[in-house]
């Protein structure tokens, strides 16, 4: 079976072609500048198929959806000799509410319903929906399947995701808490219970997917039942270019004082705040070690802020689930700065773990970095949401 993996933006597609056999990669891309031009990088990763890397007149997504099938199948640049090749593809939707708690089979009734769950994302549902209506229009009867970021937090016990507000705000309007990087959260758990060599059902986990966008899941036995995104991926931990948790008298204050209006407002926290913010530097946490080291406060501020809350987050998610066994790197910034991670594991010696200089230095893999003897396991897993995507859209179209 072949899979077909669909990321849509809202000016962007970006796509795998797996083969579930093998779980290998065939090929995979990235449209951009949809409605403004078009633009398609295709990678063939089977054979010796050339890289096709071009401009291409692509004023929607159905076009875009186009280009992707007439590359995969093309005798320059394909992997498969046609379309119907490509068994069945898997969307990645951001936002399923309480109505998702699980990946589902794509129909009108889901489509009314993620319409539904647009409200909550308004950034990112339509362009989902977007891509999924190109794919149906192109792709016919080709079965797919939403998988859902949100859908992996649906564990969460109401202590967890209620807010403290007025309780017919949560039962008239959906107020909660949500949580996102669910797909993230999922994979790298369950990798890490198989590395451990233990099932995950007897685990507790802390997994931090840290990038432009950094959350943290508590994982108890397999499912979740805390994360530090709420509502929105605003809150939380100070990401890139957003601010995290936020006294909402901050928000008052400014708004009154410079005359802002809401939506200005929430454009500053989503986009100008952060370690981007703080610093005056970047939101790239590169360019903020690279500053720090030649002795930039404000940089190293930052950084220091963003090591905190990590450190502190975790920490209360291991009084939440009353122990941990291990601790989960994961996503650009877990993945490859070694230096946050020994920032953030030197919180950690309460716990009992001892950092391996020598594995932390290492990127790139699957690997253990605290030493044998640590009480808490701390590892780095690179995340594959593209994998979790596909492996549950050939278990729902099996």
């Amino acid at each position: 079976m072949k899979i077909l993996v669909i990321n849509a933006g809202s000016s962007s597609l970006k796509y795998q072609l797996i083969d579930m056999q093998t779980e290998q990669v065939l090929a995979k891309g990235l449209c951009e500048r949809i409605g403004i031009g078009g633009h398609l990088k295709h990678s063939p990763l089977f054979g010796d198929k050339p890289v096709f890397d071009e401009d291409l007149p692509l004023p929607t997504h159905s076009e875009a959806i186009a280009a992707v099938i007439d590359k995969l199948t093309s005798p320059e640049y394909g992997v498969v000799a046609s379309m119907a090749e490509i068994d069945a593809v898997g969307h990645r939707v951001v936002h399923g509410g309480e109505k998702f708690a699980k990946s589902v089979l794509i129909n009108d009734e889901v489509m009314a319903a993620l319409e539904e769950c647009t409200p909550f994302a308004p950034l990112h549902n339509p362009a989902n929906i977007t891509g999924i209506n190109a794919c149906r229009a192109v792709m016919g009867d080709v079965p797919m399947v939403a998988v859902f970021d949100t859908a992996f937090h649906q564990t969460m016990p109401g202590k967890a995701y209620m807010y403290a507000v007025p309780y017919e705000y949560y039962k008239n309007d959906g107020i909660r808490r949500y949580g996102f990087h669910g797909t993230s959260h999922r994979y790298v758990s369950s990798r890490c219970a198989e590395l451990m060599g233990r099932p995950i059902e007897e685990l507790k986990l802390i997994s931090c997917h840290m990038g432009n966008g950094s959350s943290i899941c508590a994982i108890d036995g397999g499912k979740c039942v805390d994360t530090s995104m709420g509502f929105t991926p605003l809150v939380g931990l100070p990401m890139g270019t957003r601010s995290g948790d936020l006294d909402p008298g901050v928000m008052q204050f400014l708004m009154h004082k410079y005359d802002y209006s809401i939506d200005e407002m929430l454009n500053i926290l989503n986009k100008k705040s952060g370690v981007l913010g703080v610093s005056g530097v970047s939101s790239d946490f590169r360019d903020l070690d690279a500053a720090a080291a030649e002795g930039n406060d404000r940089a190293r501020l930052a950084l220091d802020m963003f090591h905190y809350w990590v450190a502190k987050v975790t920490g209360s998610y291991v009084a939440a689930m009353n122990g941990v066994d291990a601790i989960i790197f994961t996503a650009g910034v877990g993945e490859n700065s070694k230096e946050t991670r020994a920032a953030i594991s030197s919180y950690f010696g309460y716990l009992g773990v001892k950092l391996d200089k020598e594995a932390n230095s290492k990127r790139g893999q699957d690997i253990m970095i605290s030493t044998p003897d640590s009480k808490v396991k701390v590892f780095v897993i690179p995340t594959n949401e593209e994998l979790v995507i596909a492996r549950d859209t050939r278990d729902i179209v099996a």
